[in-house]
């Protein structure tokens, strides 16, 4: 008897979303039970690029929707109407989406008008705050209402998954990023900063891009990095800048001058983890970091006034600290002056995965796709 070959569709658009799906889509493509389509939205561009080489994929489709400040609603709206003409093309039994992105939602809504199932990568992240951060907070919920599986990272994704409304579907499988992480970190890679010694100074590893930290906050998160390195001689900032000039644009008035802190493009995904090994602690308002750095045992203070990884600040392997100057300056300066208070944070297990999360992905599509009618 000959066995179905299921099409699968996997559908990304950022930098996150590839990490996170690249190593789905390496299972995928290796097993002879399914045909797998990547579709690329162009979302963003270089930082995608960037990962598909590190980890040797390529994409079968390109929308290339990628606009000079574009907005929400474009990214929508040409995703949407892209997506619909390849879906009735290619015809996948199922979508897989990833997170919260635009492109996340714009996809599972394409699959969903084609009637096709969706399957949703890392569901069940809330903050409660639809509008912190935006428009992620919307754009998982709305994934939540349209997929069909729900492969959550944690027991408590889990539990939002079912306080949402979601009945059926609900998969706890761990987080597909430590997948990923184990993989670029087993293979030592280096991060060559011009003009840093790593061994010199403890380097803090910092990153801010999300909307809700522009402008205001952001001047705050500026002066406090400027008062931890003026309190702590011996501590550096390592700062990749995100391309949108919102945010680069303060960052090089503010710091571009001074002696320890090296503003950087953004670092590709090999460049990244190589940081992270070498740092002594992270800031970040990046959600993927929160979910990462444990792994490799460092504490991760988070720039922002929510989080929908709540499962890193129960553990003790992330603290929230908000964008204040002088909240941010106290908690780095618990962690820099005090090794008990940063030994604890920094020896706590991973609450988000165990690397093998995207098998168990690719079992349960297997089992769903083989038992629909």
């Amino acid at each position: 008897m000959v066995s179905t070959q299921f099409h699968v569709c996997i559908t990304l658009g950022t930098r996150p979303e590839a990490i996170k799906l690249a190593p789905i889509i390496h299972l995928f493509r290796n097993n002879p039970q399914f045909q797998t389509s990547v579709i690329l939205t162009g979302q963003h561009r270089e930082m995608v690029e960037q990962v598909m080489q590190l980890f040797e994929l390529k994409a079968d489709y390109d929308l290339d929707i990628m606009q000079p400040k574009q907005t929400l609603t474009q990214i929508t709206c040409n995703s949407l109407i892209g997506l619909e003409k390849l879906y009735k093309e290619i015809q996948p039994n199922i979508v897989l989406v990833q997170g919260d992105t635009t492109t996340a939602f714009a996809a599972a809504l394409a699959a969903f008008y084609q009637q096709i199932p969706v399957g949703h990568v890392e569901a069940g992240l809330r903050t409660d705050n639809l509008f912190n951060p935006f428009p992620e907070e919307a754009n998982r919920r709305l994934v939540s209402q349209i997929a069909q599986l729900h492969f959550a990272p944690t027991s408590a994704s889990v539990e939002n998954l079912k306080v949402s409304g979601v009945k059926s579907g609900i998969h706890n499988t761990g987080n597909t990023v430590i997948d990923a992480l184990l993989y670029v970190s087993g293979r030592s890679p280096n991060c060559e900063i011009k003009g840093l010694d790593w061994n010199a100074h403890r380097v803090i590893l910092a990153t801010v891009h999300r909307r809700e930290n522009w402008g205001e906050p952001l001047v705050q998160i500026i002066q406090a990095w400027l008062q931890i390195l003026a309190d702590f001689p011996d501590v550096a900032l390592v700062l990749p800048m995100h391309l949108n000039p919102v945010v680069r644009e303060p960052l090089i008035a503010k710091l571009g001058n001074h002696p320890r802190i090296f503003l950087v493009e953004p670092l590709d995904y090999e460049q990244l983890v190589g940081a992270m090994q070498r740092c002594y602690l992270i800031m970040s308002d990046s959600g993927g970091l929160q979910e990462e750095a444990p792994s490799l045992g460092k504490p991760v203070l988070v720039l922002r006034s929510t989080t929908e990884r709540p499962e890193a600040v129960a553990a003790g392997t992330s603290k929230l600290v908000g964008t204040k100057t002088a909240d941010i300056v106290a908690a780095a300066s618990k962690l820099l002056g005090d090794r008990h208070a940063y030994e604890q944070m920094a020896n706590i297990a991973n609450p988000f995965g165990d690397g093998k999360s995207s098998q168990r992905i690719l079992d349960i599509v297997h089992e769903f796709l083989s038992d629909l009618p």
